[in-house]
């Protein structure tokens, strides 16, 4: 997987009994709030081809076996997952300098700790030879910990991002990419001090910053 900026929200289960990290756009987060942000995510896939024709069909893949595989190892290192997200992901290459396709998976992980995702995510980047795999902790808002944004946003196509990645030569750079679901739900994950570039990246997009939903946490690429 590269740098994936896009799918991307991991908690400690314990902070998110507390509450924490989601807030809608156009308001600011509580210290503590309820309830949309996973305890736990890892986004990563089985994939290590370039692909840069989004008619390739390794794009149709629903990853039906790795989804299995990656559950099974989540398991046996003592941590639960009850769903996982397939994703469509656009990445800037920048030994290539062009941007790659990537089918991907989102797991939700619960009864973790920090060291146990970040073990579980090296496990899974080493068994399927990844550069990294991108887990993010979902955390409030004023955590010291709270070094990343997760933004979700409804409308936005895998073709849509990709063109918008190519005519912007720093947000390339700076966010590196993104996910969108099935459904066309954009998943992006950015540094927080990026936050405002990433606002004007989604709004380029075509997003309502209104409908979008920003999560705080803390992300990690495991390399």
């Amino acid at each position: 997987m590269k740098r994936l900026r896009a799918l991307v929200a991991v908690g400690v289960l314990a902070l998110a009994s507390a509450g924490a990290g989601t807030a809608q756009a156009d308001a600011p987060s509580p210290a503590s709030g309820t309830g949309g942000c996973p305890a736990a995510e890892i986004f990563a896939t089985d994939n290590t081809a370039v692909i840069t024709d989004p008619a390739d069909p390794r794009l149709r893949t629903r990853l039906h076996d790795f989804d299995r595989e990656v559950r099974k190892i989540i398991r046996s290192h003592g941590a639960r997952t009850e769903s996982s997200t397939l994703l469509d992901g656009v990445f800037w290459s920048e030994d290539e300098q062009q941007a790659t396709y990537e089918r991907s998976r989102e797991f939700d992980v619960a009864r973790v700790d920090a060291n146990g995702l970040h073990h579980i995510a090296d496990v899974i980047r080493k068994q399927y030879r990844q550069e990294s795999v991108l887990t993010f902790r979902c955390l409030p808002r004023t955590s010291p910990e709270t070094d990343a944004v997760e933004i979700q946003a409804p409308g936005v196509s895998a073709t849509r991002l990709r063109d918008a990645l190519l005519a912007d030569p720093v947000a390339r750079e700076r966010l590196g990419g993104g996910s969108v679901t099935l459904g066309g739900r954009l998943i992006l994950v950015a540094p927080l001090a990026d936050l405002p570039l990433a606002r004007e990246f989604t709004a380029r997009l075509g997003v309502d910053w209104k409908s979008a939903e920003v999560r705080y946490g803390d992300e990690e690429f495991v390399a």
